[in-house]
């Protein structure tokens, strides 16, 4: 499955479990660890974890088996490594506080069609 592609599925993931306030990063030529980045806020840990399991969901059901989640059940930030799209998933104060869009400055913020 091509980046694009993934990309397309995480943010349908994310958007039918209600993650808000969602960017997405276009890293190519500049980040040689992923293309993508993606960040998107929870409402609450049980929302987080539902977003994640919802990502999951739809790469397993194209057949993508390959990724890595980063954090605890505990966690207020999780991390989805697919590969060529990385994905951070945070509660709000998580968010505001570690900031991380200021790393992908240089990418190109991606226009996303969400509900």
């Amino acid at each position: 499955m091509d980046s694009k592609k993934l990309l397309d599925l995480t943010i349908e993931a994310i958007d039918e479990r209600h993650g808000e306030d969602t960017e997405a990063y276009d890293m190519q030529g500049i980040s040689i660890l992923a293309d993508y980045y993606v960040v998107t806020t929870a409402g609450s840990n049980r929302q987080l974890h539902a977003i994640v399991n919802s990502i999951i969901d739809k790469i397993h059901e194209q057949g993508k088996e390959d990724y890595r989640i980063e954090g605890t059940r505990d966690s207020n930030w999780l991390l989805v490594d697919m590969g060529d799209v990385v994905v951070n998933v945070f509660t709000a104060d998580a968010r505001d506080f570690y900031g991380l869009e200021k790393l992908w400055s240089n990418g190109k913020k991606l226009e996303l069609n969400l509900d």
